[in-house]
């Protein structure tokens, strides 16, 4: 039997009881729990079935072009395709982990202008340009269709790096 109820991060969390059979010959149950990740735009019943094509350009040179659903964040569709974009903090403009280049200024004048929230987590982005923006904040619509997104030759993630935070 699978019960659902909503769950963090815009995802489901699915529960089944699995029945387990003991060496005695009883039978015990056990609960299994998996979190099934959804994009804003489908937790939000926005659903489409409308994409855009993106590419992404690693930072050795590759270049990877995927469909990207509209309404979806480039640091989703980066996951959801294998592209290493790292997004430490998952989103939610703690971090200038998932900091992407737009490739065409064209592009970058049809986003939508960053808060001050992205800006300052920005300044902290490892090769900053004209044209950096967080990738959690670019949100796929059909007029970026064709964009492209260079991935920065390092990021910086304090977290991980060994930054200690020094008291005030």
């Amino acid at each position: 039997m699978w019960r659902r109820a909503f769950g963090q991060a815009h995802g489901f969390r699915r529960v089944r009881r699995d029945w387990i059979s003991q060496p005695d010959g009883q039978r015990s149950s056990a609960i299994s729990t998996a979190v099934l990740m959804r994009s804003k735009a489908e937790a939000n019943g926005k659903e489409n079935k409308e994409t855009i094509e993106v590419t992404f350009v690693t930072k050795e040179g590759d270049r990877k072009t995927i469909r990207v659903p509209v309404g979806m964040s480039m640091l989703e569709a980066a996951h959801e395709n294998d592209i290493e974009l790292e997004g430490a903090c998952e989103g939610s403009l703690a971090c200038s982990t998932c900091h992407v280049i737009v490739k065409d200024e064209k592009f970058y004048r049809m986003l939508k202008e960053p808060s001050d929230e992205e800006n300052d987590m920005l300044d902290l982005a490892f090769g900053l340009t004209e044209t950096s923006r967080l990738g959690c904040q670019v949100i796929a619509k059909p007029e970026l269709n064709g964009m492209e997104l260079a991935l920065p030759a390092a990021t910086r993630n304090f977290a991980v790096d060994g930054h200690v935070p020094k008291p005030h």
